[in-house]
């Protein structure tokens, strides 16, 4: 899900001030003296306070820290040793939120989530990808990047602008009348500063093709899109559902999103568990996967014939007979059912192969990290991981028999690939049954008893 990017205000000392949002004081703030120092002014200082640094991944660090005047409001402050400073006004929960995202790539957010690596704009992140367990980075298409000396064309009138003042703050109705006016104070104070951000460097805005106000879709186009009426995208905004982007642009107090920011949403609904579900899904109003609709079918057949089909069974529909030990008995001999058949639900056969192959390449990775190869090797070496061994467990308590089988053949490998003996590859799956595993330790005793063999008599 991509963060929800809602700064109220710019600080003052910002380099990259965001349009259209009001400026505010931020000099009560330790801005010039460090990540420690913003952190300091929060953390552990009262009660609904907090504070915090790190340094980043992509370069530089980031700080935030409740206000210590409004303590509803918080800071957060982003430092590139190249690109500079920003600093954003929030509402104090979402200050830790946008920490942990701004820890990465992204040094700044325009556009409803478009986001600046310092070099190359992005489109906000919506498809999650499983390879690099991140979300995928799309480019904008053909973005020329606003720096504050492009808009600085000497017509504005300063004297007119507005600072707003922390304490007496109200995002509901600082909405600045003539930004330029706004942009051009701040570029006097900015320039005041030691060492100031070259104004051809202070970044503004991104323009690109796919921002035009001409190109924009609004709710009834983004619905089509995503496949949905719109009023159930209405419905999703209103509560906050379904990972819906925020819009590009606001126009007369309506949402309107980039064609591409709506296709990547379109994209990662489809690719969502829900999408897979339907895509994958029999057909019918359940959404069943295929492989359960059969199973499905098949029990409900045979459910119906020993309930209906049956003389003595169905007599037991008679008022005289619906009573619970009857009901009871019926249930039982259903649950019986379900249970004989595992083994048409389950396929043992490639479950056992697929745990061989599994709890041998474990081994393999076990004896490698311990050094332990071609030296004596003891049970405890050979310890299973908690979803193998827990893996272990099911399939022994649900198919002792296979798992007879496929264990004897672990053993067996274990002793042609890596000379362990029997005895101590069977005490190494036993362990980790108990231990990792849901095996108790009196079925463990009666299963491997039957499985290890016996030491040699002297």
């Amino acid at each position: 899900m991509v963060y929800d990017i809602r700064p109220l205000a710019n600080g003052l000392r910002t380099d990259h001030p965001v349009p259209g949002l009001p400026f505010v004081d931020d000099s009560h703030l330790p801005l010039d003296d460090g990540p420690d120092a913003i952190e300091a002014v929060g953390r552990n200082k009262g009660d609904g306070m907090w504070g915090r640094c790190d340094t980043s991944h992509a370069g530089g660090w980031l700080a935030f820290t409740t206000d210590p005047i409004a303590h509803h409001l918080g800071w957060a402050v982003r430092h590139h040793p190249e690109h500079g400073r920003t600093v954003l006004l929030l509402r104090d929960e979402d200050t830790a939120s946008l920490h942990t995202y701004w820890s990465g790539a992204p040094l700044m957010f325009r556009a409803g989530g478009y986001w600046w690596d310092g070099d190359t704009w992005y489109r906000p992140g919506q498809i999650w990808d499983p390879v690099t367990e991140d979300y995928a980075r799309h480019k904008a298409r053909a973005t020329a990047t606003v720096h504050a000396a492009d808009l600085l064309d000497g017509h504005a009138h300063p004297d007119r602008a507005h600072l707003y003042k922390v304490a007496t703050f109200d995002p509901a109705t600082a909405k600045p009348e003539n930004w330029i006016d706004d942009l051009t104070r701040w570029a006097q104070h900015h320039q005041k500063q030691d060492d100031p951000l070259p104004l051809e460097r202070c970044v503004v805005d991104l323009a690109s093709p796919e921002l035009a106000g001409d190109r924009l879709l609004g709710v009834p186009d983004m619905a089509a899109l995503g496949g949905i009426t719109a009023s159930t995208l209405r419905g999703y905004i209103s509560r906050g559902e379904n990972d819906v982007p925020l819009p590009q642009a606001t126009v007369g107090g309506r949402a309107q999103w980039s064609r591409p920011v709506a296709e990547d949403w379109a994209e990662a609904r489809r690719r969502s568990s829900e999408g897979l579900k339907e895509a994958m899904s029999a057909g019918d109003r359940h959404h069943l996967a295929p492989g359960a609709a059969q199973i499905r079918d098949r029990f409900s057949e045979t459910f119906f014939r020993y309930l209906w089909k049956r003389p003595d069974i169905r007599k037991r529909w008679t008022l005289r007979h619906r009573n619970e030990p009857s009901v009871r008995d019926i249930a039982d001999q259903l649950a019986l059912e379900v249970a004989d058949s595992l083994r048409q639900i389950i396929p043992t056969d490639a479950l056992g192969p697929t745990l061989r192959q599994a709890v041998l390449e474990d081994f393999t990775t076990s004896l490698r990290a311990t050094g332990r190869r071609g030296v004596e090797v003891k049970g405890f070496d050979l310890m299973l991981p908690l979803p193998l061994a827990k893996m272990i467990s099911w399939f022994i308590q649900h198919f002792p028999t296979s798992a007879q089988w496929y264990l004897g053949e672990i053993m067996s490998e274990a002793t042609r690939q890596f000379g362990i003996p029997a005895q101590v590859s069977g005490e190494a799956l036993r362990r980790s049954a108990i231990t990792n595993g849901d095996l108790d330790t009196q079925a463990a005793k009666e299963f491997f008893s039957r499985l290890e063999p016996r030491e040699p008599e002297s």
